[in-house]
């Protein structure tokens, strides 16, 4: 394998700010989430993600979990971490839309120690709801889209 000298260097993305997210969620490290090196786990961003955007569609009213006849199925997830978490530390998760299709939504997710201006970690995943006897996709249901709302910038 040769190296382009001539190719530039990949740029890092950079974290974003508070202001990107229009909706935040609280979060609190736990005891386990800690690893070996004293900081949260990369695995657990990714609970964070799942958390802050189900929690949200919870308290919306567009998701019940146990009963639900469209639920959201994870397809696609993404991180960047830009500085370490640890427990025990507030965690605040802003969220928002990027992308709404006709049964796929993208979120996107900020993770902040609480009261920081720039991300520690940030990302986002896709969820493709389908119906939960079939686990085939199906349209957005009107509620999901209306509690989508206030999270599209």
């Amino acid at each position: 394998m040769t190296v382009d000298a001539a190719a530039p260097a990949p740029t890092r993305p950079q974290a974003p700010e508070r202001g990107s997210y229009p909706a935040f969620r609280p979060i609190s490290t736990r005891w386990m989430d800690n690893d070996a090196y004293g900081h949260v786990n990369n695995v657990v961003y990714y609970s964070f993600f799942d958390t802050a955007v189900n929690g949200f569609l919870i308290e919306a009213g567009a998701l019940q979990i146990e009963t639900s006849p469209v639920i959201g199925l994870v397809v696609e997830t993404h991180c960047n971490y830009y500085a370490p978490l640890a427990f025990p530390q507030a965690v605040e998760a802003g969220l928002r839309v990027a992308q709404v299709g006709h049964s796929s939504v993208r979120y996107e997710i900020g993770l902040f120690a609480a009261g920081d201006a720039q991300c520690a970690a940030a990302g986002h995943f896709v969820h493709v709801y389908v119906d939960r006897q079939t686990r085939r996709p199906v349209s957005l249901p009107e509620a999901l889209r209306a509690a989508l709302q206030p999270l599209r910038g």
